[in-house]
C-alpha cells in the first residue's frame, strides 16, 4: 500500500473522496433530453461545468510533477481483455505507465487479461481483486461488456481501499448503486458533432449525401444517426441512402458502388468505421472517381491517414488514442495531491479532424501526438 509522507495530503484526499461520493449521490447534476429513456447517463449529465474541458487540457500538455512524495509505489489492478486483438488496452496501458513516469509517480501493475468475451473469468477477477482489496490503491477496470459486468463494477467501487476506474466506457448506469471514481473513453457522440461543424464548415449548406452505416445499435446511432441529424437540421444536407456495410471493408464497397451507380447526385459518403473506408476508397477509385466524392472515415487510424496522404479520403474524426491512459494517470495524481474532486465523473478523449488540405507535416504532428506515448505504427505484439 502507498503511503503519503504529508499528513495534509492524506487529510485533503479523505475529503476529496467524501466530496466525490457526495456528488455521485445527486447524479444527474443536470438532465438533457431523452435521459428518461435511457438506463444510464451521458457525460453532460453528470459532469460539473469545465471539469471535462480541464482535464483534457492537462492531458494535452506536458506532465507537471506530482506534488507529493511516496513511501512505496502505488500499487495498480488491471482487469482488461488485453488478451484480444485490439491494440486499445495495449497503448493506453503504455500511456497510463509513461505519464505516471513523467509525473514522478512510483508504480506496480499487476495485470488480469482475459479475451472479450470471457465475461466470467473477469467476474472472477473481480471477485480476486475485491478480496485483495490491500493490496491495491487503483483498480482500472475494461469491462468485457457494460451490462454483464455491471454488478463487478458495483461491487469494485463499493470496496474500500482503493480507487475504481473504468476504461473504454462513458455511459454511467443508473442502476449502480456506487459509481466507480471516473470512467475513461471516445465518444462517438461528440466525434460525430464535431465531425459535423467541420463538414458544414467546409462544405457549407443544401448538400447532398449517402452514408456507410455499420450495424444498427448505439455506436452507429452515435457515428452515423448524430452526424445526419446535425447535418440535416443545421445545413439542410438531404441523405438519399444509407447502406449498412457492417463495419466490413466489403460493405464500404459494396455500398460504394450501389451509390455511385444509383444515387450519382450524392457527392458525399461518409463511412462509420476505417474498414468501410477503406472499402469505400477502394470501389471509388476502381472507377476513377475518387476525385469527384467527398469520403470520410471514422477513427483516424493509419488507415484512414495514409488514405488522405494519397488523395482518396478526404476527411476522418481522429481520436487522440492515448488520452485514456494519459487521463488516468492525471486522475491518479490528482488523487494523491488531494484534488479528486477537481475531476470529472466521466472523461472523454480529444476528437479532432485530420483532412486533405493539411499538409503532410501537419498530419505527421496529428499523428505523433495521438499516439505520443505508445508510438506510430503496429505495436509488437
Amino acid at each position: 500500500m502507498r503511503l503519503l509522507t504529508t499528513t495534509a495530503i492524506v487529510a485533503s484526499t479523505a475529503l476529496a473522496g467524501i466530496a466525490m461520493a457526495e456528488g455521485h449521490s445527486t447524479l444527474p447534476l443536470k438532465e438533457l433530453p431523452g435521459i428518461a429513456d435511457r438506463d444510464y447517463w451521458v457525460p453532460g449529465e453528470v459532469n460539473a461545468d469545465g471539469k471535462l474541458e480541464a482535464l483534457q487540457e492537462v492531458v494535452g500538455s506536458d506532465a507537471v510533477a506530482f506534488a507529493g512524495t511516496l513511501d512505496a509505489p502505488v500499487q495498480i489492478a488491471l482487469i482488461y481483455p488485453s488478451a484480444d486483438t485490439s491494440d486499445f488496452w495495449a497503448r493506453n496501458y503504455l500511456a497510463l505507465t509513461k505519464r505516471l513516469d513523467q509525473l514522478g509517480i512510483s508504480y506496480e501493475t499487476t495485470e488480469f487479461a482475459s479475451r472479450q468475451i470471457e465475461h466470467s473469468l473477469q467476474s472472477t477477477y473481480a471477485n480476486q481483486v475485491a478480496q485483495d482489496a490491500d493490496l491495491y490503491d487503483y483498480v482500472i477496470f475494461g469491462p468485457s461488456e457494460l451490462a454483464i459486468q455491471a454488478d463487478n463494477i458495483d461491487k469494485l467501487a463499493a470496496t474500500d481501499g482503493f480507487a475504481t476506474y473504468v476504461w473504454a466506457f462513458h455511459t454511467p448506469l443508473k442502476d449502480l448503486e456506487t459509481q466507480p471514481d471516473a470512467w475513461f473513453d471516445f465518444s462517438s457522440a461528440a466525434g460525430a458533432l464535431t465531425m459535423c461543424d467541420y463538414m458544414l464548415g467546409r462544405l457549407g449548406n443544401d448538400v447532398t449525401m449517402a452514408m456507410n452505416r455499420g450495424i444498427p445499435g448505439i455506436t452507429d446511432n452515435q457515428r452515423s444517426g448524430d452526424f445526419k441529424a446535425c447535418v440535416e437540421e443545421k445545413g439542410n444536407w438531404t441523405t438519399v441512402y444509407e447502406h449498412y456495410g457492417e463495419y466490413q471493408r466489403e460493405g464500404g464497397f459494396e455500398g460504394t458502388s450501389l451509390i455511385m451507380q444509383a444515387y450519382p447526385e450524392a457527392t458525399i459518403i461518409h463511412n462509420a468505421n476505417t474498414a468501410m473506408a477503406m472499402g469505400s476508397v477502394e470501389a471509388q477509385v476502381s472507377m476513377g472517381k475518387e476525385k469527384e466524392i467527398f469520403s470520410t472515415g471514422w477513427g483516424g487510424t493509419g488507415l484512414e491517414l495514409d488514405a488522405i496522404r494519397r488523395g482518396e479520403l478526404d476527411a476522418t474524426p481522429m481520436r487522440m488514442g492515448d488520452d485514456v491512459g494519459a487521463a488516468t494517470a492525471e486522475a491518479i495524481k490528482a488523487d494523491l495531491e488531494g484534488r479528486a474532486d477537481d475531476l470529472p465523473l466521466v472523461f472523454l478523449g480529444r476528437i479532432t479532424v485530420a483532412h486533405d488540405e493539411m499538409s503532410a507535416e501537419e498530419i505527421d504532428a496529428l499523428e505523433k501526438e495521438a499516439f505520443r506515448f505508445s508510438g506510430v505504427g503496429a505495436l509488437e505484439r
